[in-house]
């Protein structure tokens, strides 16, 4: 029997995953010299979800930038190589079953350029995205980190605000990150950290998934792509990046330094405001020959979705484990990906859809509002879920109320992230008549071939109705 080799999915390889998008037509080259501020992101922006932007020359900066990778979910499970609708499943087993990284051996692409003297703006095209941003940020970064106890790393992505040559002020929420640096910083000392900017798709997907402090992100990363992911140690620590990323920034968190930060437009499409905040120091940069630069530009699809897809991953493993009635969840973008969460239940008991609502609030701090339906609602589809609402919910019977609880600090609304959460339980009431909630419906029309039984209509319409 010949063997086979296996094929790679589109997402493990940033330069051929920018070939299959021109290749197919949604790969956009703006002129070159877009001005870095504001130029970028508006060009981007008008193209969010529809093409990849890519900027030869911005600024008359001699690295590329581009923008918008995974800016629709279809690219998202095209680039991990599965159907839309297998998107979250994959993302979950990819969870469940990681692969360890594999180090390579010779001199790793992403450090085939050198700069021991490091000055940001002089090496990197750093965009300024929005009207009110401080400056500069670097914002696809995926910020690594190491447990030096037990040698399990972390990766993430946080603004990083471009503070001086070789400085960059950093807003970490109370997540992995900070509890890794906190541990540091007790004893005084600084936490060795790493950012790459252009690593590949499914590696930047893996960088968002919701586990457990203590599992490496970029083995969820080999577990997507099916091989084990192509890593190597840093210069100055013994962090591993990805191999074949584009750029690599080294650096420390520091010890007891505190410096102004922001504002910055955030997801919530509002901005984070100023304030002191925590300090990374570059020691050395490197990068592949001729990189590509990767922004993000904060509040666009691609900054939302690639919240959404890794969470409603994390967040169905979750709701299943203790509810067996979970059969899907959703973080729509109206919610802005992370605040409001649809979750079908297939004939819950009496009370468990309340139940479900209480777990999902517990998910995440960013989960604000909570739907839940039944399995004739697509969770996908938010009129289907207001559907629901507006005909199966009553506020006295079935709203959930949880005042003062911890939520989002870059939600506006909140008093510095203290809110009140809420859930809302469309689905039928138990006991109800089987007529009352049966939705309407004609018999076969799913079925019916309109191309074959109707056409355009012609000029003398009215005598052929006739």
């Amino acid at each position: 029997m010949a063997h086979t080799e296996r094929k790679d999915p589109p997402g493990a390889d940033l330069r051929g995953w920018l070939d299959l998008l021109q290749a197919t037509g949604r790969l956009a080259m703006a002129a070159s010299g877009i001005d870095l501020r504001f130029g970028v992101a508006g060009v981007a922006n008008r193209l969010d979800g529809r093409q990849v932007s890519l900027f030869p020359r911005p600024g008359g900066h001699p690295v590329p930038v581009v923008s918008g990778l995974l800016s629709q979910r279809a690219w998202m499970a095209e680039a991990a190589g599965v159907a839309v609708d297998d998107l979250v499943a994959r993302f979950q087993r990819a969870c469940r079953s990681p692969l360890p990284s594999a180090p390579i051996t010779g001199a790793p692409p992403c450090q085939q350029v050198v700069h021991r003297s490091v000055d940001l703006p002089r090496l990197l095209p750093l965009p300024t995205h929005n009207e009110h941003d401080h400056g500069p940020y670097i914002t696809a970064g995926l910020l690594i980190t190491r447990d030096d106890a037990t040698g399990r790393q972390n990766v993430s992505i946080h603004r990083l605000q471009l503070s001086g040559p070789d400085r960059l002020g950093a807003l970490l929420l109370p997540r992995h990150t900070l509890a890794l640096f906190r541990e540091r910083e007790r004893v005084g000392a600084d936490l060795d950290v790493a950012i790459v900017i252009g690593a590949d798709p499914l590696t930047l997907m893996a960088s968002q998934a919701a586990v457990p402090l203590g599992q490496d992100e970029l083995e969820i990363s080999g577990a997507l792509r099916g091989s084990p992911l192509p890593v190597t140690r840093c210069l100055d620590s013994e962090i591993m990046v990805p191999a074949h990323a584009e750029i690599v920034l080294e650096g420390k968190l520091l010890a007891d330094v505190r410096e102004p930060e922001g504002p910055f437009g955030e997801f919530p499409q509002y901005y984070g405001e100023r304030a002191e905040r925590h300090v990374i120091r570059v020691t050395a940069v490197t990068h592949r020959e001729n990189p590509l630069y990767h922004t993000i530009v904060g509040g666009g699809l691609e900054h939302l979705l690639l919240g959404a897809i890794p969470r409603e991953a994390s967040f169905l493993s979750e709701l299943r484990r203790n509810f067996p009635c979970v059969q899907a969840v959703h973080l729509p973008l109206g919610g802005t990906c992370r605040y409001h969460l649809y979750v079908q239940v297939d004939r819950p008991a009496p009370g468990e859809a309340k139940n479900v609502i209480l777990a999902a609030l517990g998910l995440h701090y960013d989960v604000k509002h909570v739907t839940v339906v039944d399995t004739d609602v697509n969770p996908h589809d938010p009129d289907e879920v207001e559907w629901a609402v507006a005909t199966r919910f009553q506020a006295d019977r079935d709203l959930l109320v949880v005042p003062a609880a911890q939520g989002s600090k870059l939600d506006p609304s909140t008093a510095n992230g203290l809110g009140a959460k809420m859930g809302l339980d469309a689905t039928i009431p138990a006991g109800a008549p089987p007529m009352r909630f049966t939705r309407i419906a004609v018999p076969g029309q799913d079925s019916l071939d309109i191309d074959a039984l109707t056409a355009p209509a012609p000029p003398d319409w009215r005598d052929r109705a006739r």
